[in-house]
């Protein structure tokens, strides 16, 4: 880690994003190593962000998509 990764945290803080956000968000930078200790305790988020991965247009089945959405299909 890093001043740079520090202050990086910080900016990103201060968007306020949801925790799990933050969570998924890390999943997706994670190397390998840090990947298996992030599903590890956090494994529902680690499902559903492989089920939104998949999903077209990150939408899991019975989620309605929003109407300008879907002008464009």
């Amino acid at each position: 880690m890093s001043k740079r990764d520090y202050e990086i945290s910080r900016g990103l803080a201060a968007m306020d994003p949801p925790f799990y956000a933050i969570i998924m968000a890390a999943m997706r930078k994670a190397d390998t190593d840090n990947m298996r200790k992030l599903a590890r305790e956090w494994p529902g988020v680690y499902t559903e962000l492989q089920q939104r991965y998949d999903a077209p247009g990150g939408y899991l089945p019975g989620e309605k998509r929003p109407e300008k959405e879907n002008a464009d299909e």
